[in-house]
């Protein structure tokens, strides 16, 4: 195999290495969120997006939204009902449409998970000067990321 592009090793390691830190960060914050606030990262991420759509989504919505099966997200939105973070709302024009939100103690319950998880990553990536957020913001927003 004849390499012409002289950076592709380059590119493969940073690959590598950007796959490694992404993954090192996710266990730690999984392992946060088990330990300090007895819940786990799909939780998380459910609360998230209902958070970001505070008049509730339908569970396909969600499922688009979170890039999980119908399935996956109807599991997790189960477990929140039962312990009254969300709620499911049948829709008036459509019997097999059901919105789902976050209740007002979902709502508290995100706000609490969200500062804790927020500071886990500010100190995760405590060493990146403002520069270097800059720069790795500005280069990964060139290669597609938000």
């Amino acid at each position: 195999m004849t390499d012409t592009d002289p950076l592709s090793k380059r590119r493969l390691k940073m690959w590598v290495r950007l796959l490694a830190v992404t993954r090192l960060a996710e266990s730690h914050l999984r392992e946060v969120l088990r330990v300090q606030h007895e819940t786990t990262l799909p939780r998380f991420d459910v609360m998230a997006a209902l958070y970001r759509r505070r008049d509730g989504v339908t569970m396909s919505e969600l499922s688009r939204m979170l890039l999980v099966s119908n399935g996956n997200a109807t599991t997790v939105v189960d477990r929140l009902e039962q312990d009254g973070l969300v709620r499911r709302t049948p829709s008036e024009t459509d019997r097999r449409t059901v919105f789902v939100a976050l209740t007002a103690a979902g709502l508290a319950r995100f706000e609490t998970l969200a500062a804790g998880h927020e500071a886990e990553v500010s100190q995760l990536f405590a060493t990146l000067s403002e520069a270097d957020l800059e720069a790795l913001t500005g280069i990964l927003k060139r290669m597609g990321g938000r």
